[in-house]
């Protein structure tokens, strides 16, 4: 199935019943009068994320959804019957936008999770409404309201623990491969990742993190080189980064100016993705030797003033891969303990105000 993360789509939600102007007509009943009834109400257009779907390909060709309208009103006091709602699914992480004022309306992030994007059209009134003591035969209905029209743009933002971001052929989709089930395609040349990948890693029973690989970037992107920084975006979710790059490249000083070009494309696409947790991962060890790599190494780490955590690994012979899945491991069981601490304090904090306004 083609991967498709983008799609914009037209709306329309159904548009309220109309009215009924009707008058008692019975044999042998001596006073008649208005019963006309209401009209149904139009049906609702609602988003539902599922856990089913992976792609927004079905959105690609099929992009005009209607709900139904509502029944007009009829006689006897009868009420029309109210347009059904029309639940439209997507996967988890689609976020829903305005395509015309690009306002965000909200992220599906949770199984189930359902979003109004086109409320249905108000009910007419029949003339039994307008019934009263000086007017005991109106002739006045109104008409139902039409439904919301919309344009949305939907975007899909992987939901992954790990992402992983790097040159063209910088080891991602190899590191990927070792680690989890996943099977991206892995060549020797550029661009063999056209899509983003998503493996999970599991290092014991209960365990587990979900990287995603997404392609290449190249210097340049921001103005739309290579595939461009659209996929940059399913990164955003992640809680922590890993920067591959490869220590042997064909020229030794391509080594320092790829891997900077990197950090300002990432720049240049999202100040507050480049401000993520970022760790280094020194890629492809195998190809030289441990001399060479300390040497180049502590070489990157100086000219990018690197502060964080740096990992030798090499996907292809995995080595060093077991020793960086494990850090990855405790890094999340340090942030879920921050966590569970700040909401803890947090209760407290709740529970204290309480207190104070009671007493």
């Amino acid at each position: 199935m083609k991967f498709v993360d983008e799609a914009t789509i037209t709306v329309q939600a159904g548009k309220g019943g109309d009215g009924c102007l009707s008058f008692r007509r019975e044999k042998f009943i001596r006073f008649g009068g208005p019963n006309g009834g209401d009209g149904g109400d139009g049906g609702s257009i609602y988003l539902e994320a599922t856990a089913d779907l992976n792609t927004l390909v079905d959105y690609r060709f099929h992009q005009h959804f209607r709900a139904k309208s509502g029944q007009h009103g009829m006689g006897s006091e009868c009420t029309g019957r109210s347009g059904d709602d029309l639940i439209l699914q997507v996967p988890v992480g689609t976020v829903v936008r305005d395509a015309d004022t690009h306002e965000e309306i909200g992220d599906l992030v949770n199984p189930f999770e359902r979003l109004l994007v086109v409320k249905g059209g108000f009910h007419g009134f029949g003339n039994m409404r307008f019934k009263s003591s000086r007017n005991q035969a109106p002739r006045k209905t109104t008409k139902g309201r039409e439904g919301e029209l919309r344009r949305l743009r939907l975007e899909l933002k992987l939901l992954a623990d790990v992402g992983l971001l790097g040159l063209p052929n910088a080891g991602k989709s190899t590191f990927i491969r070792a680690v989890s089930a996943a099977t991206p395609k892995v060549a020797d040349y550029p661009f063999t990742t056209l899509h983003p990948h998503l493996g999970v890693v599991s290092m014991a029973p209960g365990k587990s993190f979900v990287v995603a690989d997404i392609p290449g970037v190249i210097e340049g992107a921001a103005e739309g080189a290579g595939l461009g920084l659209r996929f940059l975006k399913h990164l955003a979710r992640t809680r922590l980064i890993l920067h591959f790059v490869d220590i042997a490249p064909f020229e030794e000083e391509d080594l320092i100016y790829q891997a900077k070009a990197i950090i300002k494309e990432l720049e240049k696409f999202s100040p507050e993705l480049a401000s993520q947790e970022r760790w280094l991962v020194v890629n492809k060890i195998d190809l030289l030797n441990q001399t060479e790599v300390d040497k180049r190494c502590d070489a990157l780490v100086k000219a990018l003033d690197w502060q964080g955590p740096v990992f030798q690994i090499s996907g292809s012979e995995r080595v060093g891969t077991e020793v960086l899945c494990y850090a990855i491991l405790k890094r999340f069981e340090e942030i879920k303990e921050r966590e569970n601490e700040e909401r803890e304090s947090q209760a407290r904090q709740n529970q204290e105000s309480q207190k104070d306004q009671t007493d």
